[in-house]
């Protein structure tokens, strides 16, 4: 029998989680066995004895034996993900259909946002697709909810890298803050959270956003009169995104969007992405640090988008993720006729070019946020009275400060 302890512990766990542990473990040693064989050779090649099929793969007997880890890892995986699939369906009526708990959210998310490409890709469970949320449950436009239950105000609430829409409940001082519960009781809006798979391309969740909203408009009970967005980090460039694509498709939404609130946007990217791009190239450099430049390489499309800000297809079909290169994404303005509000924050109580330029919110420098850029091309054009910048506040702290949520206030209003 388990014990409450026991059960206490796996609390957390979805029958689907098994099958989503296995492969990752499966994709894990595949992982860890091409670095080994890389070293191997690397050091190999020194002594001058020769390679097997390319530099990378070892020959006789010792390439036999990597091949042999590899087919017998690749056997067992899709065996056990095989038996674990069928088992699901009697898993899943055991467990009951437990109630989402916020930390197994929470873990999902931060796996998304780091390798969630990849996790798409190989079918794991764990892959997050997008879903608009309202009151905590998947939207489903085959049953809609009632009339009673929304207002016409609709406020988009999306949030952003390795991050969940339970998240922007947070705490300060004790107390919770919800920026967007406080817009909904004072001015009336009815909060629909987006949950989305960070690691994927910011342009691919541009795409499915951009069709999310359109559904959204056409099945919403009562007619939409108002469409904001209050956006976080990333989500705020995945908004940029889905109003280009959407405005370029003809799609129809755009018409009632009003007021688009970007907090702690990184719109011309991230210093630390940047940095990760200079360490795959550091690794790459010598013979022997080169398979371990693999590792470097696992990061999701997600999160390279982030070195530079990109925003459409076209800044990354065809260009290699880890390459170094400049900046050669194409200008996206701000959309025409709507209200685009810009929340930057900084650690520092008062603004200094060095600071701003190095610290700003821990993550995103102040000039990315406000959309500043030395070509005027690049330039985000927010009006002066729509920005704030935040003082003694970092990155996650946008969503509990109440100084943010009052500027909300007044700017929405």
């Amino acid at each position: 029998m388990q014990s409450p302890k026991t059960a206490k512990k796996f609390r957390h766990l979805s029958a689907t989680d098994l099958r989503a542990i296995t492969l990752l473990a499966t994709d894990a040693t595949h992982a860890v066995t091409t670095i080994s064989e890389g070293v191997h050779q690397s050091v190999w090649r020194t002594l001058g004895a020769p390679s097997g099929a390319t530099k990378a793969k070892a020959r006789g007997v010792t390439g036999l034996v990597y091949q042999g880890i590899h087919g017998v890892t690749k056997l067992v995986g899709q065996g056990v993900a095989a038996a674990l699939d069928r088992l699901e369906p009697l898993l899943q009526r055991l467990e009951g259909q437990p109630e989402e708990s916020f930390e197994r959210a929470a873990v999902v998310a931060a796996f998304n946002g780091v390798m969630g490409d990849r996790l798409k890709a190989t079918n794991n469970p764990l892959a997050t697709a997008m879903n608009l949320r309202l009151a905590n449950q998947t939207l489903d436009w085959t049953t809609a909810p009632s009339a009673s239950q929304v207002t016409g105000k609709v406020l988009i609430v999306i949030h952003g890298l390795c991050m969940n829409d339970l998240q922007w409940t947070a705490k300060h001082a004790g107390e919770q803050v919800n920026h967007a519960d406080t817009l909904a009781n004072v001015l009336g809006y009815t909060p629909v959270y987006v949950r989305y798979n960070t690691g994927l391309h910011v342009s691919e969740n541009g795409h499915l956003l951009a069709k999310h909203l359109q559904d959204l408009v056409a099945h919403w009970p009562v007619p939409v009169t108002e469409l904001s967005v209050l956006a976080h980090s990333m989500g705020g460039l995945v908004t940029r995104s889905a109003v280009q694509i959407a405005q370029i498709g003809g799609l129809q939404w755009p018409n009632c969007l009003k007021n688009i609130v970007f907090l702690g946007t990184p719109h011309h990217g991230a210093p630390m992405e940047r940095a990760g791009n200079g360490l795959d190239v550091l690794l790459g450099s010598t013979p022997y640090s080169r398979p371990f430049a693999k590792l470097g390489q696992l990061r999701s499309a997600g999160i390279t988008d982030l070195r530079y800000g990109l925003v459409l297809d076209s800044d990354w079909q065809g260009r290699g993720r880890f390459r170094c290169k400049p900046d050669l994404r194409t200008p996206v303005p701000l959309p025409e006729g709507v209200n685009c509000f810009a929340v930057a924050a900084t650690t520092i109580a008062k603004r200094g070019l060095l600071a701003d330029r190095l610290l700003g919110d821990g993550l995103v420098p102040l000039h990315s946020a406000l959309g500043h850029h030395v070509q005027a091309a690049r330039q985000l054009h927010f009006v002066a009275e729509h920005q704030y910048i935040a003082y003694r506040t970092n990155h996650m702290q946008l969503l509990s400060s109440p100084q943010v949520s009052q500027k909300l206030l007044s700017w929405m209003q």
